[in-house]
């Protein structure tokens, strides 16, 4: 069992930044492959970004490519992701994820989830 507790959401203007921390509860960090994805008002929940255990593979979704850096840190049981250039389409519940295996943007394969936070992006 993994817990994920998300920090770091907020409101911020368009072009602004943020960066969302998520704290992992479990001594095998290093054994599952992690990731971030958002929900917004009315819409499903959608891959942003996903890193694989030693973070040298990553993967994110076209709309965030050059904006959005998903990063770990095995040492304290945390990944993070780097918000930049933030658009109002940004807006939406951000969560952690964790798996055990492989990476992947399918929402219904990863098995443990964080809370989400609130990240709201004001044009």
């Amino acid at each position: 069992q993994v817990q994920l507790v998300e920090s770091g959401g907020g409101l911020v203007e368009a072009g602004g930044s943020l960066r969302l921390s998520c704290a992992a509860s479990t001594r095998a960090f290093n054994t599952y492959s992690m990731g971030w994805f958002r929900q917004a008002p009315g819409k499903e929940r959608e891959f942003v970004a996903i890193v694989g255990l030693s973070g040298g593979v990553t993967d994110s979704t076209n709309s965030v490519k050059g904006r959005f850096t998903i990063s770990r840190f095995n040492a304290n049981n945390t990944v993070s992701l780097q918000m930049n250039n933030m658009a109002p389409g940004d807006t939406a519940v951000y969560f952690c994820a964790a798996r055990r295996g492989g990476l992947t943007r399918d929402v219904a394969n990863w098995s443990y989830w964080g809370q989400g936070t609130q990240v709201t992006v004001s044009s």
